[in-house]
Parts: C-alpha cells; sequence; structure tokens
C-alpha cells in the first residue's frame, strides 16, 4: 500500500498517513492534486465510467491539505448513499464528514491550536473551513510566508489590491468587510482573512 499511494505522503501530516491510505482503499476513486484554484480547495464529481474523482489544490499546506481530502471523501460516500437526494453540505454530509474526521483528531497530526479549533467546527461543519474566522486563521499560520496582509488587518478606507484590481476598505458587515473597487464603483464583500497586497 505504501507504494501505491507514495506521492501523496508529502502533502500530508506524517502521522496520518495509514489512516489516509486506509481512506484511499476503501473510497476507491482518482485523486487529481492541482494547480491553485482561487475559488476553491478541492472537490469532488462522479464520472460519466461511473467512478469518482477528487481534486486537491497543490498549494494547500499539509493540514489544510488533509481536512479537504476528508472533506471530499464526505461528500463521495454520501454521494454512494444518496445519490442525489440530499443537499450538497446537508446533515447526511455533515455526519458523514464528522466521522470520517475523528480518528484524525489528535496532537500527533495537529497541532495543539488547529485541534481544538477543528474539534469546535466540527461540531456543525460548514461547506468551507474559510467560514470560521478562527480555524481559517490558524490554518494560514502554516501556510508558506508571502509579504500579502489580511483583510482585518489593514486600516479602515486603505486602499489595497486583489486579482489585479484595486479596492478600499469599508466598513464590517456582521462578519465581512464591505469593500469599493476603485475602477467601478461596485462594492464587493470580503472575508475577514482575504489575503490582499496594501497599496501604500
Amino acid at each position: 500500500m505504501e507504494q501505491k499511494f507514495h506521492v501523496i505522503h508529502k502533502y500530508i501530516p506524517e502521522a496520518s498517513i495509514n489512516l489516509v491510505e486506509n481512506l484511499l482503499e476503501k473510497y476507491a476513486f482518482n485523486l487529481i492534486i492541482k494547480n491553485n484554484r482561487k475559488t476553491k480547495h478541492g472537490d469532488f464529481r462522479p464520472l460519466p465510467n461511473g467512478f469518482y474523482q477528487i481534486t486537491i489544490n497543490n498549494d494547500l499546506n499539509i493540514y489544510r491539505f488533509v481536512i479537504t481530502l476528508v472533506h471530499e471523501i464526505a461528500h463521495l460516500k454520501t454521494f454512494k448513499e444518496q445519490k442525489k437526494r440530499v443537499k450538497p453540505h446537508g446533515i447526511e454530509w455533515k455526519l458523514n464528514f464528522q466521522h470520517l474526521m475523528l480518528p484524525f483528531l489528535n496532537l500527533a497530526i495537529f497541532p495543539k491550536e488547529i485541534l481544538i479549533l477543528l474539534a469546535q467546527y466540527l461540531r456543525n461543519p460548514k461547506a468551507s473551513t474559510d467560514s470560521d474566522i478562527q480555524l481559517s486563521l490558524a490554518l494560514k499560520g502554516y501556510d508558506e510566508k508571502t509579504n500579502k496582509n489580511f483583510i482585518f488587518e489593514i486600516p479602515m478606507h486603505s486602499k489595497f489590491t486583489h486579482n489585479n484590481r484595486t479596492f478600499i476598505k469599508g466598513n464590517k458587515r456582521r462578519v465581512r468587510y464591505k469593500c469599493m473597487e476603485i475602477s467601478s464603483k461596485k462594492e464587493y464583500l470580503f472575508h475577514p482573512n482575504a489575503e490582499v497586497d496594501l497599496v501604500f
């Protein structure tokens, strides 16, 4: 089994290798490691030939990678059990995700600060870990360092660029920040942990 799945070893915590290989063996699917996609960390889809495919971004740190992989395997498990009769992130998926993640919840796999927040998140998991601001921030702490800033860190009314567009930071609306794109004058909502380039 080690030889069969050795490619994935560099993407996940060493202590999780056996658990991950057991899942790969049990839920047979094509795993494709993709270049960064800004809109998602991974996805699952059934293929026309009856097989299944899961894709994961190649730039995720090892902790986010293993969470994303199990997240997508939970979609596969739910699909096999329910087909298309349930919501993508409904109660059936939540229960499967919780069940599949349970063996991973230990300090040999996750640092303490992530483990505590991950356990809280799994009480009622959402469609993305990014929806949990504290967990998302803890996971980002293990990303490769860049010169970017988080939206919540920069001063109000600061100029910043995101995806080659320039914005001005506005007020916070519940969770997200309302920011105006300078060229179009349109307003957009930004997640507090969105990474941007400050314009001085």
